[in-house]
Parts: structure tokens; sequence; C-alpha cells
């Protein structure tokens, strides 16, 4: 039996998120019925890095299974790319040792939130619209985020015991070149339950001017469960990179 990593691009939009879902409709399930049909329709189980949510999308989901196959690393990933929607694509595979685990080895993140500052129908289905934002007051809070904090106030209710995440960089970045356009850019050891949607919504609210700077620095020093905040919508939410010790 060989372990394979495989990495994987897909748009969310239309699949219930990455996680296997009851009516099959989660991106794990459409590529274990892609391998289903490439191990004599015996179930090949994938285990993934991150249970992204409904309408998230990803360019560097990570995940591994366990098969026997005879086809070389490319005809294999060619076979489960012919059988999969055309919105989900593996775009590397490669064997790996029997010991990696996708989620468990992962060491850190990185999410990337797209916004657009008009109502340009082509950047709709995949970029949160917003107006009336203050760029630079959007810059500072961002960078109270780095920094290991506990994000309870900024995460879907959780009875986790541990809500520390260590933040290395948090930016927003504005193409200069394309002034419709506005990126968000996380890098983290781990992330909470809507974290990163609570942190954009927030931040975003900041920049508006509905809640305060000094408001948004308490919701991160003081954290509470379910804070009455701000989230962001899935479909500007991009699960860009993850990154492991090699």
């Amino acid at each position: 039996m060989t372990r394979y990593k495989i990495v994987i691009q897909y748009d969310g939009t239309n699949f219930s998120g990455f996680q296997s879902q009851k009516n099959l409709s989660g991106i794990q399930d459409k590529i274990e019925s892609s391998i289903f049909v490439l191990n004599n329709n015996k179930k090949v189980k994938i285990h993934g890095a991150s249970r992204t949510d409904a309408g998230v999308h990803a360019l560097g989901q990570v995940a591994h299974f366990d098969l026997d196959s005879k086809l070389t690393d490319k005809e294999l990933r060619r076979a489960i790319n012919a059988r999969l929607d055309k919105e989900i694509r593996i775009s590397h595979l490669s064997k790996i040792e029997e010991s990696f685990h996708s989620r468990f080895d992962a060491k850190s993140k990185e999410y990337n939130y797209l916004c657009c500052l008009s109502d340009n129908p082509l950047y709709l289905k995949d970029h949160y619209h917003v107006k009336n934002i203050d760029i630079k007051l959007l810059m500072e809070v961002s960078k109270i985020i780095e920094g290991k904090h506990n994000f309870l106030s900024f995460s879907k209710f959780s009875n986790k015991q541990n809500n520390d995440c260590e933040i290395f960089a948090s930016k927003w970045v504005f193409d200069d070149k394309n002034h419709e356009k506005l990126l968000y850019i996380i890098h983290g050891n781990r992330f909470l339950h809507h974290m990163v949607r609570y942190l954009v919504g927030s931040m975003i609210a900041v920049s508006q001017n509905k809640i305060s700077i000094d408001d948004f620095r308490t919701l991160l020093n003081q954290p509470i469960k379910d804070a009455k905040i701000f989230k962001a919508p899935s479909n500007g939410l991009v699960l860009k990179e993850i990154f492991y010790e090699n």
C-alpha cells in the first residue's frame, strides 16, 4: 500500500465544504468517488488538512490517501482529474512517507480573502463587494492581529479549550493597477472555525466606522464567547497554501 499526497484546487461555490457530507456534496466525496473507480470499486478515504466551509475556495488544499496502483504519479493524477467535476482539480500528486499526515503534520496555513470595491459583475461571484472604506484604517487594524492571541471573539462558538493562534502575517494589499480589487493575506499556525471571515468582516466594519479600532482591539485582548461581530461571506475566502516541515 502506497501513501499519496495531493494538492487540490477548487471553486467551492456549488459544494457543501471540503468535508464529506451525507448528501455526498463535499469536495472529499467527489475525490473519493473518483478514486473508487480506480480501486476496483472499493472506497478509499482521503484525509484533508483543512475543513473549508461551504462556498470557500482553495488553491492549496492538501490531503493524503493510501492506494495500491501500478500507475505513475502523473497517470494517477490525470485519471483522478478525468472523473472529477470541472470545479475540482488535483494540481499535484506524489508518493509520500507512510507516516505523513496532511492535517497533523501541517505547520501553518495561509488564507487569502478577495474583495472588490465596485459592483463589477465579473468579480461578484468570488469577491466580497465592499464600499465606503478607509483603506489606511483597514491596513492599520490588520497589524493588530499579528502575534499570538486568543481569538475566541473571532470564531463561531466553540468548546475548544485552546483558542490561541499565532499569526505570522496579516496585511491588506491594494491593487494600484486595478483599483477595483483589494486582497487580504493572513498566515498563521492555526485557525478557529470561521475565524478569517469574522476578522475580515470586523476589519471592514472598522474601516467603515461601524465599530472603532479600540472596539476591535478589545475583542482581541478581552476574548468572549459568541461575540456579536461582523462576518464576511464565504465566497471571498481562499485557502491559499498549507506549509509543512520540508
